[in-house]
């Protein structure tokens, strides 16, 4: 289960174009990925299990700035994963926070543990490392944006809440 930031439309359409271009050209892009419920999410807080929660302190915070920047690569092997960055600022350090302290300790997944975290936006999924260089062309400039909402996604469910 994952709480997720969401961000404002412009910033979601930026995504999404670079998902287009990425797809358009025969590359991984989440674009292929047709769900209603795969959007442009920046995730807070990943665990096995989450307890139903008022999430009101982070709601507080909303919205805040989102600055997307340079791609990110998380490699595993001859395959990775194509992100967006995204710069931690304080702000965003404070919205995470208190995503983390809603609920009550447990087993959070390495990347988005307080300290640990890596901000990103999901662009491709098993991307081939060796169509890198070919992707980060495709990739559109940063952009200054803000997350605007909050949702929890149960993917044992298949199910989107919006919280707040």
């Amino acid at each position: 289960m994952t709480v997720e930031l969401l961000p404002d439309p412009d910033t979601e359409a930026r995504v999404r174009a670079d998902w287009a271009r990425l797809a358009d050209a025969g590359l991984s892009s989440m674009a292929r990925h047709p769900s209603p419920s795969n959007r442009p999410h920046l995730t807070l807080l990943v665990r096995g299990e989450l307890p139903v929660t008022r999430f009101d302190a982070a709601l507080a915070l909303l919205p805040v700035t989102l600055r997307l920047s340079a791609p990110v690569v998380f490699r595993h092997g001859d395959r990775g994963v194509l992100a967006r960055g995204v710069e931690l600022t304080e702000e965003l350090r404070a919205l995470h926070r208190a995503a983390h302290d809603a609920v009550p300790s447990g087993d959070d997944a390495p990347h988005t543990r307080p300290g640990e975290w890596t901000p990103h936006v999901t662009l491709a999924r098993r991307l081939r490392m060796s169509d890198l260089d070919r992707a980060l062309g495709l990739i559109g400039q940063p952009h200054d944006g803000a997350g605007v909402a909050l949702r929890r996604w149960d993917s044992a469910a298949a199910r989107v809440t919006p919280l707040g």
